[in-house]
């Protein structure tokens, strides 16, 4: 029976073995440990670095009390809007927080309806914004809507379309130099239609050769995805080659979006200095008859002056006592 004490040798490799294995692996470590501070000294010490230009570059900023101007729009109003373009001002507030003027070099706008443009444009050397003060720019912008119907025939006369605009102002900023504030802001406009206008009949209540008063029954069409707020209908109305009214109607009036309006408005003509077209409808016989115009609407998208007209229509003239239902 042997022990430990009997073999010295095994042991005593056993124990160099463990000791080297040991050494290599803290050797290792260690260098691994040396490594890597080096490396988180190199970092630490750009980012050191980096923060300390920012910290100057932000006393240098507070000291001399420059700073990047910020916009916003205020509004966009319509000032003009009819059958054929809209002109649209849009307002942006611009402050200036530096101590010096700030020029605007350029602004830039689009206007587009579901990705496609509607217009575009530039404007070059748009004015200065004073020292430690703000400005109310405004863009204006128009819109041609004979351009936006022959380009894009999916959008229909009558309806309202969505709109993004976009506006991208370029200024000179001491310090900071040449920068670009982008605004965004959406919308609706409406593509106008103009309304349709039939004469139902002429009725007439007192006949002579020198004065006969009657009145006209007139139907208005609206064409449009939104209501009319007729103010004001000014018209002539030429039976055959004569005229035999030229008048305007102040009454107020709301035309429904999709809908039809009755009127009727009185007048009085002298038979006896018209031609065969009146002898005709006295007669009680239809005549042709034109009629054209213009009315005055308010719209949720501002005032407008939209043309009205009918040519080659047929009338009958009907007396006070004849069935309405005729």
């Amino acid at each position: 029976m042997s022990s430990s004490s009997d073999n010295p040798n095994t042991v005593t490799d056993r124990g160099l073995f463990s000791k080297s294995s040991k050494d290599d692996a803290a050797d290792k470590k260690k260098k691994q440990e040396e490594k890597t501070e080096e490396e988180e000294g190199g970092g630490g010490f750009i980012d050191k670095v980096k923060d300390f230009i920012h910290d100057i570059g932000e006393k240098i900023e507070e000291a001399v009390g420059f700073g990047k101007p910020s916009a916003d729009v205020a509004r966009i109003h319509v000032p003009h809007i009819g059958l054929h373009r809209a002109d649209l001002v849009v307002d942006v507030l611009i402050k200036n927080p530096n101590p010096v003027p700030i020029p605007l070099v350029d602004i830039d706008y689009l206007i587009d309806s579901d990705g496609r443009k509607l217009v575009a444009g530039l404007i070059p050397d748009a004015g200065t914004i004073r020292a430690h003060g703000e400005e109310t720019v405004k863009v204006p912008i128009t819109l041609d809507f004979d351009d936006i119907r022959s380009t894009y025939a999916d959008i229909k006369p009558g309806s309202i379309i969505p709109y993004l605009l976009r506006v991208i102002f370029l200024v000179d900023v001491p310090v900071f130099g040449r920068i670009k504030i982008p605004l965004d802001k959406s919308g609706e406009i409406p593509i106008p239609y103009k309304p349709d206008v039939d004469v139902d009949k002429i009725k007439f209540h007192h006949f002579s050769f020198e004065e006969t008063t009657a009145t006209i029954h007139l139907s208005l069409e609206n064409k449009n995805d939104f209501d009319l707020g007729l103010n004001l209908l000014q018209y002539e109305m030429w039976l055959g080659d004569d005229s035999v009214v030229e008048a305007e109607l102040t009454d107020s009036t709301r035309i429904e979006k999709q809908g039809i309006t009755k009127m009727q408005i009185p007048f009085t003509f002298r038979p006896k200095d018209l031609g065969s077209a009146v002898w005709d409808m006295i007669r009680g016989r239809g005549t042709g008859y034109s009629i054209k115009g213009k009315i005055d609407v308010d719209t949720p998208f501002g005032n407008m002056k939209l043309p009205i007209d009918k040519v080659g229509g047929t009338t009958r003239l009907k007396k006070d006592d004849d069935d309405e239902e005729e």
